[in-house]
């Protein structure tokens, strides 16, 4: 009897029934591969980050951003708990942003440039003198600039007055932050969360340098009209703002302290130039400045940045990653939050966010080898940059190249620490030669003439003088012909050029980091 059309075939039957266990038993075969893979790869992962985790507690590495979070103080003791101050909360604006300096700065043309290349000049008060007058007349046109080129002493002083009647508008603030100055601690009110370490608002760092800017920038017209006391009152608060962010754990905090040491410098490179400062404030200018070190704020940026990113991973596991999207603005690397890139969030095994965060803590810890020595306080330039190099190498390639290495994070977060050995270097320069310039200074006022050695210096003069951040060793000093004096170090190139600077203050490729005045 034939079957019937509508009735399968036994063989049929049979066929289908093969392929259906066949295909049963090759994806139980690739879900066994598949877990296996993945049991692998989350064990490798796993045991090479704990490891390494193990290994840090040993060193005394603390891999827990929170720890690094600063502890609350008192509102009485607490110079940010002032109602000026918490007025910067949460706005990210600058409170100086409308006065008058800040239009007229585009209008100054030595303003943020150094047109003597390495060698430092007067601030401009006759130009900024024109550009105020222009301003209050009306008469400011755009694309203006003012370059008076006079900067002797007779100009400056004449200039003077009105540069000050120009900062008035600010007094109001100043005033308030000296009062507030005497309070002993300072803890900005930043919401540290650990629900996104790159999304903090950090509006007081913007503000901190701008009120620093314009208190150098007003100590240099109080010292060229003769009030080498309020000039001094002014320095006291630029560096009372600069300290007061001294125990912030974040990178940029750090970097914007650097920046305003650097601001303050001016200042007190002036009134030495002129002889404006009396051997007691000499006293206080030196014993300030050469209580800085600012070599262990390397390591401490190196560590909470570290602790960061491994936080980053963290969240990235939790989360895809779409908690990228504030790392991704400004950076050369671009994750795309669609396609490959951002499918791979949800098929990552577990392991390969610890190798992620390996990757990250070891490049890191490659990058902060052998740069500096913290018994004699220095830094080795020659490291840092082979130290990069070696960093541009591991994190090369494209990004899918860099999420199979699993070194995305690495590749976004670790490129820009070279530059903290840089800036670290600059300040710490800063202070140590406004410290050795200040003593030089007072042995001058005793003596009528600088010395022919640093050691004359101490210990009446200077206790113990700094060393050359580079080599350890005394800085380089000689008496010039026109009485003043040469100090310097041999800068970043590691080179003594003989007191010869490169094309800026801190030239990285060429020349002497150079403390000198011009001709009296």
């Amino acid at each position: 009897m034939n079957p019937s059309p509508d009735e399968p075939s036994q063989t049929s039957r049979l066929f289908g029934n093969r392929w259906v266990r066949l295909s049963l038993l090759c994806l139980g075969g690739l879900a066994l591969l598949v877990a296996a893979f993945y049991a692998r790869e989350d064990w490798r992962g796993s045991l090479a980050w704990n490891n390494y985790r193990r290994a840090a507690k040993g060193r005394g590495l603390v891999l827990d951003l929170k720890s690094y979070i600063p502890t609350s103080v008192p509102d009485e003791q607490n110079f940010a708990a002032t109602p000026f101050v918490k007025s910067w909360f949460p706005s990210n604006g600058s409170i100086l942003s409308q006065d008058d300096y800040t239009r007229l700065t585009n209008h100054i043309s030595d303003y943020g440039s150094n047109p003597n290349k390495g060698h430092r000049q007067f601030v401009d008060l006759v130009g900024w003198q024109q550009a105020f007058a222009a301003l209050k007349k009306g008469e400011l046109k755009s694309g203006q600039r003012f370059d008076s080129g006079k900067y002797n002493a007779d100009s400056r002083s004449r200039a003077a007055s009105d540069v000050l009647d120009g900062l008035k508008s600010d007094e109001p603030a100043f005033a308030e932050l000296r009062a507030a100055s005497h309070r002993p601690l300072a803890r900005y009110p930043v919401a540290y969360s650990d629900e996104d370490p790159w999304d903090l608002l950090l509006p007081h760092l913007n503000n901190i340098k701008t009120i620093c800017q314009r208190l150098g920038f007003k100590a240099c017209a109080e010292l060229a009209a003769g009030h080498n006391e309020d000039a001094l009152e002014d320095l006291r608060l630029l560096n009372y703002l600069s300290d007061s962010i001294q125990d912030e754990p974040l990178l940029i905090s750090y970097l914007v302290r650097v920046r305003c040491i650097q601001i303050a410098t001016q200042p007190v490179w002036e009134g030495l130039a002129e002889h404006r400062w009396t051997d007691a404030q000499l006293q206080e200018i030196r014993s300030h400045f050469q209580h800085y070190d600012f070599l262990p704020g390397i390591e401490k940026s190196f560590n909470t940045e570290r602790a960061a990113g491994i936080l980053t991973v963290e969240l990235i596991r939790k989360r895809g990653f779409s908690v990228l999207v504030n790392l991704i603005d400004g950076n050369s690397l671009t994750i795309e939050r669609e396609g490959p890139i951002g499918l791979i969030s949800y098929i990552y095994p577990s392991g390969w966010y610890c190798q992620e965060e390996l990757n990250l803590c070891q490049l890191l810890d490659g990058q902060s080898s052998g740069i500096m020595d913290t018994a004699s306080k220095t830094i080795s330039p020659r490291r840092v940059a082979s130290n990069a190099a070696d960093l541009s190498r591991a994190i090369s390639g494209g990004t899918s190249h860099l999420a199979s290495e699993h070194r995305i994070l690495a590749a976004m977060l670790l490129p820009n620490l070279s530059k903290i050995p840089v800036r670290a270097a600059e300040a710490q320069t800063c202070a140590n030669q406004i410290a050795l310039a200040c003593a030089l200074e007072r042995y001058r006022l005793a003596n009528g003439q600088f010395p022919e050695t640093l050691d004359a210096l101490t210990p009446r003069f200077i206790a113990h003088a700094p060393n050359d951040v580079f080599t350890g060793q005394p800085y380089k000093y000689r008496l010039a012909a026109n009485g003043q004096f040469v100090l310097y170090s041999v800068g970043w190139n590691e080179k003594d050029d003989g007191g010869v600077p490169g094309k800026t203050f801190f030239d990285q490729t060429q020349g002497d980091w150079v403390w000198e005045y011009p001709p009296e």
